[in-house]
């Protein structure tokens, strides 16, 4: 059972205490093709829920990642700046684009968990 929880914008969290790993769906990265582009968000940003964070650029489209909660950015995923393709090859893994001090832990509780987003996918077919 996974414990990422999800946004309706395909981005994922995943909390440890009071730090979250914040990445992009696999759902998102087969929308977008293949990446060309990340630019991720500098340690010290203060970032509200909703608001962007980083950006996520491929052959067919240019996106923002949106922070799913708030907080204060601690690290942002140089590897994946550094060779953008890694996103589309683990985009729920390796491939997570910053990590954040939760401001207000509560909002995770506001987000779909791994079933819900499952579910929420299927009314995008």
């Amino acid at each position: 059972m996974s414990s990422k929880r999800f946004t309706k914008d395909h981005e994922w969290i995943e909390v440890d205490g009071d730090v979250g790993t914040v990445g992009i769906s696999d759902y998102a990265q087969h929308a977008l093709g293949d990446v060309v582009f990340v630019e991720v968000p500098e340690p010290g940003r203060v970032v509200a829920k909703g608001a962007e964070a980083a950006v996520v650029e491929s052959v067919k489209a240019a996106s923002e990642v949106y922070s799913p909660v708030s907080g204060t950015v601690t690290a942002g995923n140089q590897a994946i700046v550094d060779q953008p393709g890694l996103v589309n090859e683990a985009a729920e893994g390796a491939a997570w684009f910053f990590k954040l001090t939760l401001s207000n832990p509560g909002e995770v509780a506001d987000l779909m968990d791994q079933a819900a987003y499952d579910a929420y996918l299927k009314t995008l077919e």
